[in-house]
């Protein structure tokens, strides 16, 4: 059923909502929000990034003092993975198989809705998974775990910042009846764009601050150009968005930050 909109939710069911949503944590024994908040729940995402940018991060850094840095690294990735329950890349597995095997709008949209991995999928998370382990593997034997851990604070909810505008951008490419969650997002009012803006900016703000804003228009930008190419990948595809878009889009926006950094270095 097609959720009404209300520009009148409360914050707190605003950000209770997007807790609940994009993580697996057990915030909704805190509170239930209405189901109306859920449309909102993009507008939070960034926010969202702080918690799971300081879960990675921080467990990368911890994990430095007692084991390997390979097998710190690869701890830091299952604890988001654990904390997100895969949400992510979920998304990017349907991404690849439809953006792969679909030959038209509907072929496409069909193949992500489809619970099944295939082919593209695999090969696309192994590929994906390998370049964000060696990437925060080389910018951790170069910089510190230290270092490296506030580059995942700064680069998780920066990159969800950029992954989010797509649903400005265009239109959602399926009705609310056919989504998997039931749930359209909608546009972002001035002032959630200005919260939107803010949350992501932040810790970029604190990492810059920290380690200086060195090469700093390459971190902003070389994202925001990645983001770009995926969305006209989507308009000509699938003519607009889906959540597992939204996933995908800042998986590869957030892989794209590090290799960015890495570079730069």
């Amino acid at each position: 059923m097609k959720l009404s909109i209300n520009h009148n939710i409360k914050f707190y069911d605003r950000i209770f909502a997007a807790l609940i949503f994009f993580t697996r944590l057990p915030f909704w024994r805190i509170h239930q929000p209405p189901k109306a908040a859920y449309e909102t729940v993009v507008e939070h995402w960034p926010a969202t990034g702080w918690l799971t940018g300081a879960i990675m991060g921080g467990t990368l850094f911890i994990c430095s003092f007692i084991f390997p840095l390979n097998i710190s690294i690869l701890l830091a990735i299952v604890a988001r993975i654990f904390i997100t329950g895969a949400l992510h890349e979920d998304g990017l597995t349907d991404f690849f198989d439809g953006f792969g095997g679909g030959r038209s709008k509907e072929q496409t949209l069909e193949i992500m809705k489809d619970s099944r991995i295939g082919t593209y999928g695999v090969v696309g998370l192994i590929f994906y998974e390998l370049l964000l382990f060696f990437g925060l593997y080389e910018i951790s034997s170069k910089m510190g775990t230290l270092y490296a851990a506030l580059v995942i604070f700064a680069g998780d909810p920066y990159t969800k910042m950029i992954a989010a505008q797509i649903i400005e951008m265009m239109p959602y490419a399926r009705t609310a009846e056919t989504a998997k969650n039931g749930v359209v997002y909608r546009k972002f009012s001035i002032k959630a764009g200005m919260n939107l803006f803010f949350q992501g900016a932040l810790p970029m703000c604190l990492y810059g601050w920290i380690y200086g804003f060195n090469h700093w228009e390459w971190f902003i930008f070389v994202p925001c150009i990645v983001m770009y190419f995926l969305y006209m990948l989507m308009n000509k595809k699938i003519e607009g968005y889906t959540g597992d878009c939204c996933g995908a889009v800042f998986l590869i926006c957030e892989l794209s930050f590090y290799l960015t950094v890495l570079a730069c270095l």
